[in-house]
């Protein structure tokens, strides 16, 4: 079984030196100094749970056209870095390769074999000009929801802080051969990898604090336990979660949790600097599209008012073009 792991930063790096230590037959691509270090010295993995520190010796390349062919191909970039590249990917894709969508934010396939009226729609906000529709096609698609918190520290090293869940799931609820098999191979890597009926239910309950926490805390550089403490971001970010619960459940969401226990969930996390607010101290374009922008979208799709998401949307959009960082 052939594995590519497309775009080994922090999430990507952590999968690809699981499945390197695990004999899977494994690549990376990756760019820059880090895919440079990768080269020279290997992929160094630091997981802080059980203090191993291990650096692996992995296959990586820049231009996919030296990997060939895979079975899967498994996407780890920012979602707005996607579009662009589908079809740098395609040297990778064959008639049988699967693409595992391990992106934060509302997938491009989110309506693919959903059924009813809304079937085939599709989302400009995370798929401008269908590039993702069209150049890899819905029938490809393996969803996935990444839980795992990693970061890329220097070039070529990855630390591991938490979690080791890739929850999979095929668009139909189906418990596919390929679904299985891509679970037993991360699961032979140490990873958890089950094979969910309704994936769609749990990318709702991470969005839902993707969605609120991550503009809110980029606002105000606020760590997740002040956000969900103070009595006014709190309110915000419930108010912002209750209209995309209002969005999900007439998409047919079953929520297994409510509001108030999410954002406790958030609270105790601690003193957790978001994504979002990591990408503006840094300089990086910011995942507003996959995370507020196709919940917006998905309001106007099922006629939902979105009021709270409008005002937190358009803040967060006009912090990020001063700051040179969003082009939406």
């Amino acid at each position: 079984m052939k594995i590519c792991v497309f775009g080994a930063g922090a999430i990507g790096g952590y999968m690809g030196a699981k499945l390197a230590q695990a004999g899977a037959e494994v690549s990376l691509v990756a760019r820059g100094s880090h895919l440079a270090a990768m080269r020279a010295r290997g992929l160094r993995l630091i997981e802080e749970e059980s203090g191993t520190d291990e650096t692996v010796p992995v296959r990586v390349a820049e231009d996919a056209s030296e990997l060939g062919e895979q079975d899967y191909v498994i996407v780890t970039l920012k979602a707005h870095s996607v579009p662009p590249v589908v079809g740098k990917m395609q040297p990778l894709i064959g008639a049988g390769t699967t693409v595992v969508s391990g992106v934060n934010g509302v997938p491009w396939w989110y309506f693919h074999k959903i059924g009813g009226p809304l079937e085939g729609t599709r989302l400009a906000s995370v798929d401008p000009g269908d590039a993702q529709w069209t150049g890899f096609g819905p029938d490809r698609v393996l969803g996935c929801v990444v839980y795992p918190a990693a970061e890329v520290i220097e070039p070529g090293v990855v630390r591991h802080i938490e979690g080791n869940r890739f929850s999979l799931g095929e668009p139909d609820g189906s418990r596919s051969e390929r679904a299985l098999r891509l679970s037993r191979a991360l699961a032979s890597a140490g990873l958890k990898a089950p094979v969910r009926p309704k994936l769609r239910d749990e990318i709702w309950v991470k969005l839902w604090g993707n969605l609120s926490f991550n503009p809110i805390s980029a606002l105000t550089h606020a760590t997740l336990d002040v956000l969900c403490t103070d009595p006014g971001t709190r309110g915000v970010a419930r108010a912002m979660m209750l209209e995309a619960q209002a969005i999900a459940e007439k998409l047919g969401v079953k929520f297994p949790i409510d509001v108030e226990r999410r954002i406790e969930g958030g609270a105790a996390v601690g003193a957790h600097r978001t994504s979002m607010l990591q990408d503006l101290d840094l300089g990086r374009p910011m995942e507003i599209d996959a995370l507020v922008g196709s919940v917006q979208e998905l309001g106007r799709i099922t006629g939902t008012p979105t009021p709270a998401i409008d005002t937190v949307l358009a803040l967060i959009a006009l912090r990020a073009r001063v700051a040179g960082l969003y082009g939406g």
